[in-house]
Order: structure tokens, then sequence, then C-alpha cells
């Protein structure tokens, strides 16, 4: 992750959330009294947020103290204690929405995630995150997929190629798409094809693709089509695989598959920010 563009990211949400000034707080509390919170997982799940929470407190007030006890990446059970914040109230206060949004969000990625790794339970195949994202938010949204076990896909329409359906059918066929990306593009760029028929599959192998995506294609159906793809070439599937058939996948030998709902249809983890001047 970034720091820098979480920096960026952080000074954005705060300006969205506080604006000019926080008025309950300030109206309630004077700018010296103090106090603490404790962040309080109330489900189990798999815990992302500890850069962002001392980075978003101390963005607020640097002298503001945050204590982890838990980092990115390991299992929560109901009631344990994330970790602890001690400042002035007003910036405990100012900062716990935005902070709570980011985290249960992220946090509920990566328990999502982590299941789908446990559901498809293979030690070839590996799952991956599409771009389907929250605008904003892709940089955090597919770190919490490394989280919870996953791998990322490309991040953007900058760092690799996909020729997709609509692509195919502006440019004519497979092999005028890749001929015409692979005369424009360096050789440090991997050239990926979705693929719906056997004869597409072919068509993408004798052009030269690095990836082959099966979309939308059923276990059996992928079953059919690898046989054609010679091995060094990387094979995904996607496109109308869920939690619930995702096992189903677990044979068919593919290196990956990608799973939209990851990050687009994805459950906040519930989270809590219990405060008090215990401790303080």
């Amino acid at each position: 992750m970034n720091n820098i563009l979480l920096q960026e990211m952080l000074h954005q949400f705060f300006n969205e959330d506080i604006g000019e000034r926080d008025l309950t707080s300030e109206a309630l509390f004077t700018e010296e009294e103090r106090g603490s919170g404790t962040f309080l997982a109330k489900e189990a799940g798999v815990f992302v947020g500890s850069k962002i929470i001392k980075m978003a407190f101390e963005t607020l007030d640097l002298e503001t103290e945050v204590t982890l006890l838990k980092k990115d990446g390991d299992r929560l059970e109901r009631g344990d204690v994330i970790g602890t914040v001690n400042g002035k109230m007003r910036t405990l206060l100012g900062a716990e929405r935005v902070t709570l949004n980011l985290v249960q969000r992220l946090s509920g990625i990566a328990s999502l995630t982590s299941e789908a790794v446990a559901t498809l339970n293979s030690e070839v195949t590996k799952i991956c995150d599409t771009r389907k994202t929250t605008p904003g938010l892709r940089m955090l949204e597919k770190y919490a997929v490394t989280c919870g076990g996953g791998y990322n896909h490309r991040f953007g329409l900058y760092d690799g190629i996909m020729i997709k359906d609509n692509h195919i059918e502006f440019t004519g066929s497979i092999t005028e798409a890749i001929k015409r990306v692979r005369a424009s593009i360096g050789h440090m760029v991997k050239v990926e094809v979705e693929t719906e028929s056997l004869k597409q599959v072919q068509e993408a192998v004798e052009a030269g693709a690095d990836v082959i995506m099966f979309d939308n294609r059923n276990p059996e159906e992928i079953k059919t089509f690898i046989q054609h793809v010679p091995n060094h070439i990387v094979t995904e599937a996607s496109g109308g695989i869920t939690l619930s058939n995702l096992a189903g996948y677990g044979d068919t030998g593919v290196n990956y598959i990608s799973l939209g709902f990851l990050t687009h249809s994805v459950k906040a983890l519930d989270i809590s920010f219990n405060v008090g001047t215990k401790g303080v």
C-alpha cells in the first residue's frame, strides 16, 4: 500500500466528512479534553486497516497514541480487541467514522476473499480480484484481497492488455486484435484474451496470447478448452462464478479464477469503536 496515496486519500475523506469543523464535538468539548477509544470485533473475520487506523488519527493530531494488537491479515473472533487510541476527544470523534468505514469495508473484503480461498481449496488455482472496485478505493480494496489470501489482477487499463469481446468485435478477430496490440506495446506487457468457445481458444493460442480467459464457461467446458492450451500460457476463469458454485471449479486446472463479487458485493465486517475516559 502506497503511504503517500493513502495520506492523500485520508485528507480527501476528512475534508468530505469534517469540512470546516466538527460542530458537535467542538460544542461539547474543549480542545484539550482527552479520552480513549477501543476498536472491537463484533463478528469473526479477517482484519485489514492497521495503517489506516494509525494514519487517520495522526492526520488529525500527531500526538494521538495508537496501539494496535492485530496486524493486517490476522483472524478476528467476536470480542477481540483490535487496538486502542488515546488522545483529544475532538480527534477521536472526528476520525471515528472515516476510519470505521474504511476498516469495516476492507476487513469485509479480506474475510470474503479468505472464505473464497477456503471454498475453492485448491493448490493449483489462485483466487484473484477484478476492476469491479469502488471508485477511489481500488488501491485499498485490492490490498484487502491480498490480506485475505487472494491475488491481484491488473490494477487498471494502464498495466495490462486485456482483449475483451467488444475489442474483438470492433477489430474483427482475435488474431487481428493481438497483431495490433503487439505492434503497439513493449515486451514487458502481457496480453490476455477473453474467449467463449473452443474456436476462440485455439485462435488465441495460435495468435500468441500470454493469458487466456475462459469467460462464462462451466467447469466441464473449461476442462475441455484447457486441453488445447500449452503450459506456457496462463489460464483464467471468470464470469458466472459465485461462492455457491466455486468449489466445482477446483479441479479444472486453471491458474486463476477472478471474482468480481470480492469487491463489488461485499458486506462490511462489524467492528465498533467504543470510547471513554478510563486510562487517560
